[in-house]
């Protein structure tokens, strides 16, 4: 019987074989289908068997976590060197960085982890030049800064192996509800026009992952690559923008240039070097990132707004208490609330009310 690896390799053979047009999107659907399973199969196989090799145990720390993702001698680590607190060696030879140097960026009141990771290359996501172990840390990370220099920009390489690594830059989940049942076969309910696949398609493509029975409810026009995502359950999505280093070396027009060689993609142009672009560049992480602020008033006392406390936006009362301390969700009582969030001045909520920026907020505990 052919090895997963066989079986992979066919598969993909003939998706490469095969012309894609109508009469053939279905079976081609069903073929991705399929061969993203078996990849998930074989890299379950190697987790559990061990055969991960050497990995980079990262601690992470600070409000949010960067990954600097580039190919080697881009200038990662002088960047690393220029906006954090790490020293990260710096030589012009491919691959000084063997381990991931971790720095902190502290920023308009943030404290942002920021990784130097080994340089890819075209391969890492099956192990190339110590691929896989880079592209897990880049994994875990909040936001992904794609670096090129003004002569390497080949964007398009370093999003594939992030993409073959089940990393999804800029992009959300597809609005896919999957409910399995014991019996009845599979229904497919869109609440909107399906017109990048038919409602054939999407029962097969689910089939294909073991779903047989049950409802498949779907609210958007998806693609077959949206909808193995989903299924898989293992893709993440990450904030990413490319940042453009070493323009020292070129012309203010061949910058502008490579925006419109790179349309999809926010570029900021940095010499790390000469430290030209750091005060941009530092100021699009900490947006992208999207943090708020909330200040804390200690129960009968004035509130300390010269200190907040940075967190993501979107977070809630609960949160902000695992934030503080690993301990305040389990002796949380109740907490007051004033200012955007607050229907009125000190609302009582719960963990699970949304805060917005410039909160002021009073948690009270019970006994510890």
């Amino acid at each position: 019987m052919a090895t997963l690896e066989e079986q992979i390799k066919s598969i993909e053979e003939e998706i490469q074989r095969t012309p894609y047009n109508k009469a053939t999107q279905h079976h081609i659907g069903k073929l991705k289908a399929k061969v993203a399973r078996l990849k998930d199969e074989q890299e379950t196989r190697r987790l559990k068997s061990g055969g991960g090799g050497p990995s980079y145990a990262v601690k992470k720390s600070g409000n949010a976590t960067v990954g600097l993702v580039g190919f080697p001698s881009v200038g990662k680590s002088t960047l690393l060197n220029a906006i954090t607190d790490a020293t990260s060696a710096v030589a012009a030879y491919d691959f000084t960085t063997l381990d991931v140097i971790p720095g902190l960026l502290e920023h308009r009141g943030a404290k942002i982890q920021v990784l130097d990771m080994p340089g890819l290359i075209r391969g890492a996501s099956k192990g190339r030049g110590r691929g896989k172990e880079v592209l897990s840390v880049a994994r875990g990370c909040d936001l992904i800064l794609l670096m090129i220099d003004v002569f390497e920009t080949h964007v398009d390489v370093l999003e594939e192996e992030l993409r073959l690594a089940g990393i999804r830059l800029n992009e959300r989940p597809a609005d896919v509800t999957l409910t399995k049942a014991n019996r009845g076969g599979l229904r497919v309910n869109p609440t909107v026009k399906l017109t990048k696949l038919d409602e054939d398609l999407v029962a097969d493509i689910c089939r294909e992952w073991g779903y047989l029975n049950g409802t498949i409810v779907v609210r958007q026009d998806i693609t077959e690559d949206q909808l193995i995502d989903v299924l898989a359950g293992n893709r993440v999505y990450v904030q990413a923008f490319v940042v453009v280093n070493k323009i020292d070396l070129v012309s203010q027009d061949y910058v502008k240039g490579l925006q419109s060689k790179l349309p999809r993609w926010k570029l900021v142009p940095i010499s790390a070097e000469k430290g030209v672009g750091i005060a941009k560049l530092k100021d699009e992480m900490y947006e992208t990132l999207q943090f708020m602020r909330v200040f804390l008033k200690p129960q009968g006392k004035e509130a300390d707004l010269a200190d907040p406390l940075i967190v993501k936006a979107n977070s809630d009362v609960g949160m902000v208490c695992d934030a503080i301390h690993r301990d305040w969700r389990k002796r949380f009582r109740y907490a007051n609330v004033w200012g955007p969030s607050a229907q009125f001045p000190g609302q009582k909520v719960g963990l699970d009310h949304p805060l917005k920026d410039s909160d002021i907020l009073t948690v009270v505990l019970r006994k510890g």
